[in-house]
């Protein structure tokens, strides 16, 4: 991402909507995790993830990489000096084999040009066993300004994010969209409604904006409790194991 998308993101990562819900998607996967997990951030960006995850699973143990130096030097001021924060590349992990229980990479594989390789590293990182979730955009029509902020390479279906962590050599593989409620709004806002003046969507917004998107939100939670997946949505979601 742009350097000043991360300024952003460290401010507004916490409260907005989008975060909110990602981290939900991420929990609800691995509710049967132990209690001892060890856990990558793969492609942590100000460290968000980590911190909603601490909170809710205070005796894991938490590492994470980005390829900005930035983000990992506002990572460790909001994360603390328990988490192993590194300045690395998703395409080269600077940890051993089968260090992990769960490796986690929310929209970074897009930001590569050889995510085939960013696949077997996760798979290389993690313990037999271990699951891997990866959420990227959806959908090459959609580009819009948010992507060129963003340095966005690709944008994915759901047939190419299975393909991706099958060659990785992932099993028991799963894919879903979400976002698929506030899709024509945002499709609205990003192709019908631009402006000159966007950047990306991540930013603060009004509380009645993100409460709106927040109600959309949980009804997209309890169809996918309920064992349903979403056929449309602006993010496509992955999870899978290693054998």
């Amino acid at each position: 991402m742009n350097a000043d998308e991360y300024v952003k993101l460290a401010e507004v990562e916490d409260q907005l909507w989008y975060f909110r819900s990602l981290h939900r998607h991420i929990r609800r996967e691995l509710a049967e995790v132990k209690r001892d997990t060890v856990f990558l951030d793969a492609g942590c960006g100000t460290g968000g993830l980590i911190l909603r995850f601490r909170e809710w699973f205070p005796k894991w143990k938490f590492s994470g990489i980005d390829f900005m130096p930035l983000a990992i030097e506002l990572a460790k001021k909001r994360c603390g000096p328990d988490v192993d924060l590194r300045v690395a590349s998703i395409t080269e992990l600077p940890f051993a084999d089968a260090s992990f229980d769960v490796v986690v990479s929310a929209d970074v594989v897009c930001q590569v040009d050889n995510p085939e390789v960013a696949a077997k590293e996760f798979f290389r990182v993690l313990r037999p066993g271990g699951i891997v979730i990866i959420n990227v955009p959806a959908y090459m029509w959609m580009w819009s300004y948010h992507d060129d902020s963003c340095q966005t390479k690709h944008r994915y279906t759901r047939p190419e994010i299975d393909a991706l962590m099958a060659g990785g050599g992932f099993t028991a593989r799963r894919t879903t969209h979400w976002n698929a409620l506030p899709f024509p709004a945002l499709w609205a806002k990003r192709k019908l409604f631009r402006t000159s003046k966007d950047t990306s969507d991540v930013k603060e917004y009004p509380k009645f904006i993100d409460a709106g998107f927040s109600g959309l939100m949980a009804l997209e939670h309890a169809w996918l409790r309920a064992g349903g997946r979403w056929a449309w949505g602006t993010s496509v979601f992955g999870v899978a194991r290693k054998p």
